[in-house]
């Protein structure tokens, strides 16, 4: 990936994503069910901001080698 600016945005339809400063294309969009939003009150572009926080530090470890693989099975939560 690019080592250009990343912004977090809300699109008009609501989505939030994580695109190029440059770019109007999103490289990763979260789309939040009415209900989440209800249930988060109005702050789910902050729950936004530290889920993607948190993936580029993922993507960061796997980038630099600092992540073991499992190889067990996966269960997404």
């Amino acid at each position: 990936m690019s080592t250009s600016f990343l912004e977090i945005v809300e699109l008009p339809d609501g989505r939030i994503a994580l695109r190029r400063a440059e770019d109007q294309e999103a490289l990763v969009t979260l789309d939040f069910s009415g209900d989440a939003k209800a249930f988060l009150q109005g702050h789910h572009i902050e729950v936004a901001k530290a889920m993607l926080n948190v993936g580029l530090q993922m993507a960061g470890r796997l980038a630099e080698g600092d992540f073991e693989r499992d190889e067990g099975p996966h269960v997404l939560h």
